[in-house]
């Protein structure tokens, strides 16, 4: 599909599908097909209300009202695709419905077979677990450095990579996390300079970095830099519709069969998928090349900037400062506080919602659509908070939130997950083997995972869990 490229106006950004879901809304027809609301007349009023019934006459799928398909993409659809690839500099980008879980889903099960080995991150995202389990490979964990004074994984390094590929065959591909759920961003060059001395496949789950291609201020895009495959979760910080997302398959010496990939993703999509949301990623990627997308993402640059600013002014409230991080993204800790508790403060007391915390700290997205009176706020909540005195009214949080612990693994992946188990009291499951993948979102890292000796390291990340799966 790459020679389409060539016909596509360079000069003027265009959204094909929000102009073919303009037309249709223009030109409403007699429907006698799905979705059976119709339009919106068969709905729950109060719903419609909410809202609106222009939303509701937008929701229709694919094969109607000149939109194309999806799978295999046609019409609108397809030029769609067509411009993304374009701007994210790939061979062929696919959209995807249900997040990037479904990009790294397809990954796993259109590349890697039964008893093949794949090196991954132990702070991998549960969807690459579920991928793996699907297709039967077997991760071989690599362990990114921590960064002990925040409690969070930090980045892998190439020598990490080379190790583990030089200690085993039978490798399908090598698949790193970048950056982490906080922002720290690894060595993608020299990884992919490894890779390719190996001859072995390198996919990059760049969910949070979408933004990275269009700015010169953000770290390098893995595209750009050797990967043979990408996913960009881009309701997370592009601008578009949440579970929207896309997968990229790199243009140059991409080790990937692209009809294989298409197959698979035509396995487990979805068969009446979402015109609106398929639309809202044509329009985030539109908007992210005009220029007022160019100009929010200067504005989320410098909102984040002033808010670290700040931050320097103050005594107890601290973020973290750290060669190799993505800028929108700030984690910050307070003195005395733990992240948690930090995090109930902010929202009980100021009304601010963060995008998580942790043991340590919380994290701060500075996104398209947020102003500079947004941080100003926020900055002087963290004043207040840095001159209050916590002490005889503690926030007591006991339970641990990002995984820290090295898998002990006893059985191969897939085997453990489909074997005979059973559901018992967490304190009894101590020294048995884990039948599930346990892993909270955010930020979806596993805490267990399937074939993994459950251990008294375990329990603190455990408290809002009575049971356990183990094998029988």
């Amino acid at each position: 599909m790459s020679e389409d490229l060539e016909g596509i106006e360079n000069k003027v950004v265009r959204a094909p599908l929000v102009e073919a879901m303009a037309t249709a809304l223009k030109n409403p027809t007699y429907q006698f097909h799905i979705p059976g609301h119709t339009k919106g007349n068969g709905v729950y009023k109060p719903f419609k209300d909410l809202v609106g019934e222009r939303l509701l006459a937008l929701d229709t799928t694919d094969e109607f009202d000149n939109l194309g398909t999806l799978n295999p993409p046609t019409g609108p659809i397809k030029e769609a695709e067509l411009l993304a690839s374009k701007a994210f500099g790939s061979q062929r980008t696919f959209f995807l419905l249900n997040g990037s879980t479904i990009g790294n889903l397809a990954l796993a099960m259109g590349t890697t077979q039964r008893g093949q080995k794949v090196i991954v991150n132990r702070n991998c995202h549960r969807s690459i677990l579920t991928g793996l389990i699907m297709s039967g490979a077997e991760p071989i964990w690599v362990l990114p450095d921590k960064i002990d004074d925040w409690s969070i994984w930090g980045r892998i390094s190439p020598d990490a990579i080379e190790k583990a590929l030089s200690e085993n065959e039978d490798v399908a591909c090598v698949w790193v996390t970048n950056p982490t759920y906080e922002g720290i961003v690894s060595d993608i060059a020299g990884i992919s300079s490894v890779c390719k001395r190996y001859n072995v496949p390198l996919f990059v789950d760049e969910a949070h970095g979408c933004l990275w291609n269009f700015s010169d201020k953000l770290p390098i895009p893995a595209l750009k830099q050797g990967a043979d495959a990408v996913v960009h979760s881009l309701h997370k910080t592009g601008g578009s519709m949440s579970q929207t997302s896309m997968l990229h398959v790199a243009r140059k010496d991409s080790r990937i069969d692209i009809e294989v990939l298409e197959r698979t993703l035509k396995l487990l999509h979805t068969t009446s998928p979402s015109l609106l949301l398929l639309t809202s990623l044509d329009a985030a990627r539109a908007h992210l090349e005009s220029e007022e997308g160019q100009e929010q993402i200067e504005k989320a640059i410098s909102n984040a900037n002033y808010l670290k600013q700040e931050i320097d002014k103050m005594d107890s409230v601290h973020y973290l400062n750290y060669e190799y991080t993505d800028p929108t993204k700030v984690f910050i800790k307070v003195d005395g506080l733990s992240g948690t508790s930090l995090e109930m403060i902010l929202e009980h007391d100021y009304n601010i919602e963060v995008e998580s915390a942790s043991d340590i700290g919380i994290l701060i997205l500075s996104n398209l659509g947020n102003d500079l009176s947004d941080f100003k706020y926020l900055v002087n909540c963290l004043k207040e908070i840095d001159k209050t005195d916590y002490t005889e009214h503690p926030i007591i949080d006991k339970k641990k939130h990002m995984p820290m612990l090295t898998p002990q693994i006893k059985m191969r992946l897939r085997d453990a997950y489909f074997a005979p188990k059973e559901l018992i009291n967490k304190y009894d499951a101590v020294g048995r083997i884990s039948a599930e993948v346990v892993a909270e979102c955010p930020p979806g890292i596993a805490i267990l995972l399937p074939g993994e000796l459950i251990t008294e390291e375990h329990l603190p990340y455990l408290k809002t869990y009575k049971e356990l799966e183990v094998i029988k």
